[in-house]
């Protein structure tokens, strides 16, 4: 497949779009790490920033540390959809849980969702969050007919206000004929992923928690009740250790990094577009994603001047200038009149699947984690953040529905996801098999 360079902007960058407001921060090189603190949490996502200012609220002296910049990974690197529920069902599978356990999950989906914007609304955090609604377009009818049971079930177990569109509806959300229909799900929103994370970063330091960059962490060793956390900007002891850093997680936690499956996600940014195109395209400016194995997700921008395009452009894995030329040609196959329209940035995150494909909290050999965002993570993990802090205190509501005896591995897996091209072409030859039949 040919890519054409000139639907390169001149000024394209292969950064996310969303650094152009509020780009990752790196903290003073010279500042010393404290040698002794309450808790660690390791990764500065939405996670364990969300984590680090509950240890704060109640007084514990918390220290957060990041390998890069703050920011650097897939929480500024997403479409910003913030959900609650539809992931645990559409993604499942749930034939291998309980009625019982599936309801708790769905309960603590829902209350992801209110946790995330209770907090941006309550606290009137600049994130950028609007409550626009969510459409899941099928790329068939046989997908059709599954979102369509997938509606009923969001309806039954969470309560949101879901509409069935039919192909001939599907104008008032989204102006192409690449899909036959889908689910309008009214209750969810959107945000701008930087600027929500800068907003958590202040309101963690608000809380007293304090933020390292450039701090990854080499060895973790235990030291009776406490750990010994080794950084090559020093080393700093304390009784609490939290991991959050999901698709990034590196060697020097083997044990959690063979239970996650890191897959990059890439998006787009169209240049600057007419107000009035945009709300063409995507009339109420609404987030969609459609029902493709290997899906497509695409919103305005904050602003409403954008397309951001998200897909995955091969089996194998691009650099950016690359992968934006085939994803502006996906991107064309649903609005063939963007095939001029230029790509501004072109980005990649990565995110940690879970072999269960579904988050897990716990604690292992005092370790204390939250990992596996699934690809849906801006409500979950924000919302995770807060309950492994609130486990660890002692001070939960009631315990996780995600902390489970088993997070599950595969004996042949260590960690390297070699199998990801293959899986990723088996996906495209299904969905094109479904295509096929209707």
């Amino acid at each position: 497949m040919t890519v054409d360079a000139a639907i390169l902007h001149p000024d394209f960058k292969p950064d996310p779009y969303w650094w152009d407001a509020a780009p990752p921060e790196t903290t003073p090189a010279g500042e010393d790490l404290p040698k002794e603190a309450d808790v660690v949490v390791i990764g500065s996502g939405y996670c364990g920033l969300n984590a680090a200012a509950e240890f704060g609220r109640y007084g514990r002296r918390v220290v957060l540390l990041d390998a890069g910049p703050l920011g650097i990974g897939a929480s500024t690197r997403n479409t910003g959809g913030v959900t609650g529920g539809q992931k645990i069902l559409l993604a499942g599978p749930t034939r291998d849980i309980s009625a019982e356990r599936l309801a708790l999950m769905l309960r603590d989906s829902i209350a992801s969702f209110d946790y995330v914007t209770s907090l941006i609304e309550g606290e009137r955090l600049d994130a950028g969050f609007e409550r626009c609604g969510r459409f899941l377009a099928a790329y068939c009818d046989r997908h059709h007919e599954r979102l369509i049971r997938l509606g009923n079930l969001l309806r039954q177990h969470t309560g949101v206000t879901v509409r069935d569109l039919g192909r001939e509806q599907l104008g008032a959300v989204i102006a192409t004929d690449f899909y036959c229909g889908g689910i309008l799900v009214e209750d969810y929103g959107s945000l701008h992923p930087g600027l929500y994370h800068r907003a958590l970063r202040n309101r963690a330091r608000r809380h007293g928690a304090e933020l390292f960059s450039h701090a990854e962490v080499v060895e973790l060793v235990r030291e009776g009740p406490r750990h010994r956390i080794r950084t090559p900007r020093g080393d700093i002891r304390a009784r609490n250790v939290v991991l959050a850093t999901n698709g990034y997680t590196t060697g020097a936690f083997s044990w959690f990094r063979r239970k996650l499956i890191p897959v990059a996600s890439y998006h787009i940014a169209t240049e600057e577009l007419p107000r009035e195109t945009i709300q063409r395209l995507l009339p109420g400016g609404r987030m969609v994603s459609d029902s493709q194995r290997n899906l497509i997700a695409m919103r305005p921008s904050t602003d409403g001047r954008r397309i951001i395009f998200g897909a995955r452009p091969a089996a194998f894995d691009r650099d950016e200038g690359v992968a934006a030329g085939l994803i502006h040609q996906t991107m064309c196959a649903i609005w063939p009149e963007l095939r001029d329209v230029r790509v501004t940035h072109c980005w990649r995150g990565t995110v940690a699947m879970t072999f269960d494909r579904k988050p897990h909290i716990g604690e292992r050999d005092g370790v204390l984690y939250a990992l596996g965002c699934n690809a849906s993570g801006v409500a979950m993990m924000s919302y995770l953040g807060r309950e492994i802090a609130r486990r660890a205190m002692g001070i939960q509501e009631r315990p996780s529905a995600f902390e489970m005896s088993q997070f599950p591995e595969k004996a042949w897996y260590t960690g390297s996801p070699w199998f990801i091209p293959w899986v990723t072409a088996w996906y495209n030859i299904k969905d094109g098999f479904d295509r096929r039949l209707g």
